[in-house]
This record gives C-alpha cells, sequence and structure tokens, in this order.
C-alpha cells in the first residue's frame, strides 16, 4: 500500500517521502498518527503545494546537523569502568552508553545512530565512534575508555559451630534416685508397735489377787 509521510519517521523516511507498507501497520498505526496519508490525488496535490515549504525545512535540518557535527567532533569523550589489571572490561562499552554520555552533556542522540567498532567495547583504550546524523552526514567522535581496578572482597571464614556440652546437677533429684532403686527394694514397710512383756503384766495380775 501507498502512503505519503506527513511527518519525519526515523525508521521510514522523512515528510513528504511515498513509501509502500503494510496495509494493517497504515491502518493501525502511521493513519491513526497522523504520519502518513494515504497516496491519492488529493494527497498528491496537498504535497506539491507544501513541497517548498517541506524543502525549506530540510535545509534547516541539513545545517543543523553540519553545526552538530563539528560540536561532536570537537568533543571528547571519557569514560571510566570497572576493569580488572589486564585491561579487560568487566561489562562493555555499547552505543547506549555512549548515548546516555553524550545525553549528560547535552546531545539527545538516539542509540541506533551511534556505531561502534565491533558493537561493543571490551578493553580500556582510545576509540573512534560514528554518529549518523541527517542525511548523509556523520560526526567522528574520540572516545577513551579508562579502567577502575575492582577490590576483591576478602571474607571472612565463618566460625565452626559450638557443640553443645550437656550439664548435670551435683545433686540429683527425686526423681534420679527413684529409678536408681529397685522396685522390690522401694517399697516401705510398715513400722509395727512395740508389745508390753508378758511377763510384767502377769505378775500385776498376782500381787491384786493377794491384796484382796
Amino acid at each position: 500500500m501507498k502512503v505519503i509521510l506527513n511527518k519525519d519517521l526515523a525508521a521510514l523516511g522523512e515528510e513528504g517521502d511515498v513509501k509502500d507498507v503494510a496495509k494493517g501497520y497504515a491502518r493501525n498505526f502511521l493513519f491513526p498518527r497522523g504520519i502518513a496519508l494515504p497516496y491519492n490525488e488529493r494527497t498528491i496535490k496537498l504535497f506539491e503545494s507544501r513541497k517548498e515549504e517541506i524543502e525549506a525545512r530540510k535545509i534547516q535540518k541539513r545545517q543543523d546537523a553540519s553545526g552538530l557535527k563539528d560540536k561532536l567532533e570537537a568533543l571528547s569523550l571519557a569514560l571510566i569502568m570497572p576493569a580488572g589489571t589486564n585491561g579487560k572490561l568487566y561489562g562493555a562499552v555499547t552505543a547506549q552508553t555512549v548515548a546516555d554520555e553524550l545525553a549528560k552533556q547535552g546531545f539527545q542522540i538516539e542509540r541506533k545512530k551511534i556505531e561502534i567498532p565491533g558493537n561493543t567495547i571490551k578493553s580500556v583504550g582510545k576509540y573512534k565512534i560514528a554518529v549518523k546524523l541527517y542525511e548523509n552526514a556523520a560526526a567522528e567522535c574520540s572516545l577513551s575508555v579508562e579502567g577502575q581496578p575492582v577490590k576483591a572482597e576478602t571474607k571472612t571464614p565463618a566460625a565452626p559451630p559450638r557443640r553443645r556440652r550437656k550439664t548435670y546437677s551435683a545433686v540429683p533429684s527425686v526423681d534420679d534416685m527413684a529409678e536408681d532403686v529397685p522396685a522390690s527394694e522401694g517399697a516401705a514397710e510398715t513400722p509395727r508397735e512395740p508389745e508390753a512383756p508378758a511377763a510384767a503384766n502377769a505378775g500385776t495380775s498376782t500381787d491384786t489377787a493377794s491384796a484382796e
């Protein structure tokens, strides 16, 4: 399906460009957002009347890109990344890393417009990166990647678990003593009352009879 772009769309083209797209993409995304219009006689005439206006905007974009190119090429980017003693980075410098650093310095550059040698940087050193601008214009920036030593963490060895010692009471409890006594010996005997001597009782009775 042919459409005419009503606005710039980085993934597709610029205002006034005629593009072939899928019907679903046009009806569900481009048309509802006003990014594109159907390609027909009415829209062709509309864009013919806006031709000078569109071309003036393109001239301004070229001028802006030229000025941005000069600023970026005069810029020296420096990144400090965690690295080992051999210069290898813990991680990597990506296009997003560079885009974030540029944003800190006031340059809003899309990640996909930044080209890094080998796609990623994994060692300290000095590099040249390319930033795509408008049309065929591109800026070449200097990037210095410095390593920050990472201190190895020393872990204190864990103390061995302490064994619990059993404690014994110096004085045995009643229950402990009861367990040591056999059942046959543990039964208590009932004390018996002492009996009066028989001879003494008999003597008393004789004496009483004689007195009478």
